[in-house]
């Protein structure tokens, strides 16, 4: 086994992983003097975060209440008992609501960290006891990714489904803005400086330099955590906790052909972003005749349920779904490459749009979140479901990885990804669904739809679906008819944004082995902790929420540790062995 020579300096804490639980455990951790090693197996880090949206879910945050939204706690304990049911955890809970906003305001003062409150964005369950129409959203500010120097090659992009002309990010009021540009000359004039900022970044860069969502969001926090002394290591695998005195105190780790025992005084923090692109995903999920999507990186292999079960660590039970579900489409590009996109926010809820099944007929609220229109496909035997429009609403809003006019999206067609035809019973049987079931489907949609209702699935009847759908169209944001040729559809798997199961852990973030007690010196935080909404998906940024709190937790606790007497007499010589 190749060792580290003796002579390096001591390391206080290595995390393993490089999404945002992992930064900002390990920024937290290198703020407070600590020496902090960072293990990716990726080439590139980021994670899951890196493309993710980039919003937190948090109560109380100092942009709440410069905003003077009205919420409290107990509001928020009811909200979350009420979408949680009988997994709600006090304990996680308890730890969530007091010290989420104390890690946000820790990390936006010592960090690149910076948010701003959404001015509207409820609840995915806004008529649920406790919910809110505004103030636990919150959105990450664009950063200049140049910042990050020679290491912005080394941040993980975002699919180029998710990107426009291939390297340019955008954000929600940018997308907003572009649906708008020909109605609106203030949303002309913001395209048009977008445009021109990204030219001149194509000029010296690979990819726009103006970055968004969870690209900004981990750009921001790496740039600071290197600038603390933060060790990042790419391609490095970990392959087994290293035990002592019954606590874990280092890792063995692959780089470059070669093994490494690395030590540290304070422990690990397990943050490689759970399981979901494994091979034990599929004993985690309903079983489904059908092709199920992840848009986890690869890397998210489960590696910290198979280093910690070696230590007897607990893992997540009974949870209402074992993931973070989304649906998702696929496109084989004609070099052979394959392309993912999740259908969060673009395509479902506007006006124009419905999902329907083999029958032609719709089965769910296309509005409602990604979590449940999931939910609802297996709760219906479905593995896969068609999603249609009309000309008019391709023209303004696009379907999936389609553009909106005045992109020509012939390639996608060829691919076929994208079908279209010039009448709803042509398109019904080029996509093999019941011709009759979609007619039927349609002339009673189309009807309701003209005056803005829908009875069967109320689809824009609450306040998240009307946020999610078109705020310019009337009289409902959410419904129009289907009636202008020519017609498309693509067709949306069951798919998932991550793993919700997880290795059990205390308010600390510190692992519990099998009999409840901590195992000292292993920690997990972001999709390695077993989620505390137990698979449940109460709002936007109830991922990343919870993942910069805990993984502050987990830095402070190991500070904690360090600094008392008798755990530095203990680890004195804790360098390599």
């Amino acid at each position: 086994m190749n060792t580290l020579e003796p002579d390096q300096h001591p390391i206080d804490v290595i995390v393993l992983g490089s999404g945002a639980a992992a930064f900002a455990s390990a920024v937290t951790a290198a703020s407070q003097g600590l020496n902090v090693v960072m293990v990716e197996k990726a080439a590139q880090f980021g994670g899951t975060s890196a493309i993710s949206g980039g919003a937190v879910w948090l109560y109380g945050t100092d942009q709440a209440r410069a905003a003077k939204v009205k919420d409290s706690e107990e509001a928020m304990r009811t909200y979350l008992k009420h979408v949680i049911g009988d997994g709600y955890d006090s304990t996680l809970v308890d730890a969530f609501i007091e010290h989420g906003h104390q890690a946000l305001r820790w990390l936006e003062h010592h960090t690149e960290l910076r948010y701003a409150l959404r001015p509207h964005s409820p609840d995915y369950y806004p008529d649920a006891p406790g919910a809110t129409e505004c103030g636990r959203a919150l959105e990450m500010v664009e950063y200049d990714g140049r910042r990050l120097g020679a290491r912005l090659k080394d941040l993980q992009m975002p699919p180029p489904g998710m990107l426009l002309f291939g390297g340019m990010m955008v954000n929600r009021l940018d997308i907003q803005h572009f649906l708008s540009v020909r109605r609106s000359p203030r949303s002309l004039w913001h395209c048009l400086r977008l445009l021109a900022r990204y030219g001149v970044d194509r000029l010296r860069h690979p990819r726009g330099t103006r970055l968004t969502t969870g690209n900004a969001m981990i750009a921001r926090l790496a740039t600071s955590a290197f600038a603390k002394g933060v060790q990042l290591w790419l391609r490095s695998e970990a392959e087994e906790l290293i035990v002592e005195h019954g606590a874990v105190t280092g890792v063995v780790i692959r780089r470059g052909g070669h093994r490494h025992r690395l030590l540290a005084k304070g422990g690990v923090v397990c943050a490689m972003g759970g399981f979901a692109a494994g091979r034990l995903a599929a004993s985690y999920r309903p079983d489904l005749p059908g092709t199920h999507l992840t848009m986890s990186p690869a890397s998210n292999d489960g590696a910290a349920l198979r280093l910690a079960r070696a230590v007897q660590a607990a893992v997540g039970r009974g949870l209402a779904a074992n993931f973070f579900w989304a649906p998702v489409s696929q496109v084989r590009h004609s070099d052979g490459q394959y392309e993912r996109f999740p259908h969060l926010v673009t395509d479902r809820a506007k006006p124009g749009v419905i999902a329907v099944d083999n029958s032609g007929r719709r089965f769910v609220n296309e509005a409602d979140s990604y979590h449940h229109f999931v939910e609802t496909l297996f709760a219906k035997g479905m593995a896969s479901c068609w999603l249609i429009c009309d000309a008019q609403a391709m023209n303004r809003y696009g379907l999936g990885l389609a553009r909106p006019k005045p992109v020509n999206n012939q390639a996608l067609i060829d691919a076929g990804y994208l079908y279209r035809a010039d009448t709803p019973e042509a398109l019904a049987q080029a996509i093999g669904v019941d011709v009759q079931g979609l007619a039927h489907t349609l002339q009673a949609f189309n009807a309701d739809a003209q005056a803005g209702l829908d009875p069967v699935f109320g689809k824009g009847a609450n306040a998240y679906n009307r946020y999610m759908g078109d705020p310019q169209h009337r009289p409902n944001p959410c419904l129009a008819p289907l009636q202008t040729a020519p017609y498309y559809a693509i067709q949306l798997h069951t798919g998932d944004l991550g793993s919700a199961c997880g290795l059990v852990t205390d308010a600390n973030a510190n692992v519990l082995d099998e009999s409840g007690q901590p195992i000292t010196g292993l920690y997990a935080v972001g999709n390695d902790m077993n989620s505390m909404m137990k698979g449940t998906y109460p709002g936007p940024g109830i991922t990343l929420g919870p993942a910069l709190t805990f993984g502050w937790l987990a830095a402070n606790h190991i500070t904690a540790r360090l600094q008392a007497p008798s755990i530095l007499k203990e680890h004195t010589a804790c360098t390599t062995k």
